[in-house]
């Protein structure tokens, strides 16, 4: 387990640290003008650059595959430049190409935006958990939880926002995101500067440590990181069902990006009101992190079969994403979490791995699910969907005997 110091003492209470909640309201502001673009990317595509579905997933798998590489080479990065210069400059560039989408309105220049995008998102994202999970070693748990919950909301905005932009011009939703990314930046910037000495000479020793440790070591630990990664790929697959099956299903059958984008901003909602549900089947059943991830691929599974059986009425997606958000809430928070507490000062690169794997589902299943719903619609989506969540499950319970009880835990 992390034994990392800390200028924040443990608390018993429900208080978290007060300079996280900033950091908190900066990371609702930034996922509101993520949630703007995602969502649309199959839609977008389709309808804009007049491309078949097949094509929408060819798009999402190169963005996917820039994810895979950007999380495991930020992960070894993070060992090398330190959170600061990583996190901020990688946040400054994802701006920047975002901002390209702007005139990137051909098919090759639109992906090679994506791509890169997707890259420089993927670099920052083990940095920001390993700065969370460090910097509030205490509190990493309901922290990952916090920040976790605040991007939804975010994402509950952004994409109430994003038909209602996207019905206007897409580029309102291009533009939109790369302010807020660039706004990201400049808020870490200012934060770390103001953090203290010791702090980051407490992370410097960490670091300097972890080079130490050659990259073939790390990677023979496969007990770390195998287990989670490979059913966090198979989840992250079945996932894809809602923008390569359920959002051209909906776009088929005459529905508006709108009415798409509303399931998100019900995902965002539930995230929000239902903690107290969550909360609950925590202290009750599923008390240890491995038990939250088996949990997780349950409920997606549960979520998928319902949608397989029901998806021709609308009323039936929606319960079906609502099942899914617990899915979602389960999975999100505990899996940095997990990490950061069972790695040690290796987190950022074991991060970057798993979140390397999991993107492997993500890189995969655009791909397959838009052929697969150009040949034969959503009906065979939702059944592969069905079938990987269930494997997941099998997978992570294999992760929950690999450990020792006292590190399964909060």
């Amino acid at each position: 387990m992390l034994q990392t110091q800390s200028n924040v003492p443990q608390v018993n209470g429900s208080t978290l640290p007060r300079e996280s909640y900033v950091f908190i309201l900066a990371s609702l502001v930034n996922s509101v003008g993520s949630a703007l673009m995602w969502p649309l990317t199959t839609i977008y595509v389709h309808n804009v650059l007049l491309k078949s579905y097949g094509d929408a997933g060819l798009a999402l798998f190169f963005q996917s595959l820039a994810s895979v590489l950007g999380q495991i080479v930020g992960g070894a990065l993070y060992q090398r430049v330190g959170a600061k210069r990583l996190i901020v400059w990688s946040l400054v560039l994802t701006g920047l190409a975002q901002l390209s989408l702007l005139v990137a309105k051909d098919w090759v220049p639109y992906v090679a935006a994506m791509t890169v995008n997707g890259f420089l998102i993927a670099v920052t994202m083990p940095a920001v958990n390993a700065f969370i999970g460090f910097r509030w070693p205490h509190h990493r748990v309901r922290l990952f939880n916090a920040v976790y919950v605040s991007n939804n909301v975010g994402v509950a905005i952004g994409t109430t926002l994003a038909g209602i932009l996207a019905a206007v011009s897409f580029n309102l939703t291009f533009l939109f995101n790369s302010v807020t990314t660039l706004g990201f930046a400049l808020f870490f910037w200012w934060f770390m500067r103001r953090m203290k000495a010791d702090d980051l000479q407490q992370w410097s020793k960490g670091l300097i440590a972890q080079r130490d440790t050659g990259i073939g070591v790390l990677l023979k630990n496969y007990r770390a990181y195998l287990f989670v990664g490979a059913g966090c790929m198979l989840v992250f697959l079945s996932t894809s069902a809602w923008n390569s099956g359920v959002a051209p299903y909906l776009n088929q059958e005459g529905h508006s990006a709108a009415t798409y984008s509303f399931l998100w901003t019900i995902n965002g909602l539930i995230i929000l009101v239902g903690q107290p549900v969550t909360t609950l089947l925590n202290r009750s059943v599923t008390r240890g992190l491995p038990a939250r991830l088996i949990s997780s691929a349950l409920l997606y599974g549960a979520a998928f079969l319902l949608v397989l059986v029901v998806h021709t009425s609308y009323a039936y997606l929606v319960v079906g994403m609502v099942i899914a958000t617990f899915g979602e809430m389960q999975i999100s928070p505990t899996v940095p979490a997990y990490i950061t507490q069972t790695t040690g000062r290796s987190a950022p690169f074991y991060l970057g791995l798993v979140g390397g794997l999991g993107s492997v589902g993500r890189l995969v299943g655009p791909v397959l699910f838009g052929n697969l719903f150009d040949r034969a619609g959503l009906p065979p989506i939702l059944l592969v969907a069905t079938f990987a969540t269930f494997a997941a499950a099998g997978i992570f319970s294999l992760q929950q005997r690999c450990i020792p009880s006292s590190a399964a835990g909060e």
